[in-house]
């Protein structure tokens, strides 16, 4: 079985969303939850699921810190990041080279970096008047939003749009897709290790 490990920051759509799919998969499990923020949504939605959550701050996100005993303890094989706002250390991702994998609300390249996250992604394609907007899927490392890319997806915008239904367009294609690239990234690495 191949274990993974959520962190987010926030609501945790896309989370909740991962629970569902991998809820009773062959091969694929979603362990446990990490979240560094105390009063986060996702921490309610992980307990409906009866994922294992842990809540983390700075401190333990260091090389020895709390969050490295929890990854062992799950036995972790893969990250998952599903709205987690922090840099990912250094630390992490060389204990799990291409083993960490993100969900950004645009097309990157552009929209993405330090502060570019959740409505002002929206709101930056909004203004700039794009023509459409989507998803990216990529390996994550030490740099915000610079890490390979696996998979992107778009979907048009018209000038009716709105920050709040970019929004929604951007959040049905990551329900979507988010699952299934997910799974075959995870399963292919599988079939390549056996």
């Amino acid at each position: 079985m191949t274990k993974i490990a959520i962190f987010a920051s926030g609501s945790g759509t896309n989370a909740e969303n991962l629970f569902r799919y991998f809820q009773n998969h062959a091969s694929v499990q979603v362990s446990c939850l990490l979240c560094n923020k105390q009063d986060a949504f996702v921490l309610e939605r992980a307990k409906k699921w009866q994922i294992p959550a842990y809540v983390f701050d700075k401190t333990d996100f260091g090389e020895s810190g709390k969050v490295a005993e929890i990854l062992a303890k799950h036995q972790i094989d893969w990250i998952v990041l599903a709205g987690f706002l922090w840099l990912v250390p250094e630390w992490l991702v060389a204990k799990y080279p291409k083993k960490i994998i993100n969900i950004h609300p645009a097309l990157l390249p552009k929209y993405g970096g330090k502060g570019m996250y959740g409505r002002r992604v929206h709101q930056a394609v909004w203004e700039n008047k794009e023509p459409y907007t989507g998803i990216t899927i990529h390996y994550a490392n030490a740099v915000y939003d610079e890490g390979e890319i696996i998979f992107q997806a778009k979907t048009p915008l018209s000038p009716n749009d709105t920050p709040e239904t970019i929004a929604e367009k951007v959040h049905q294609l990551e329900y979507q897709y988010f699952p299934e690239v997910l799974e075959k990234v995870i399963l292919q690495e599988a079939t390549k290790c056996s």
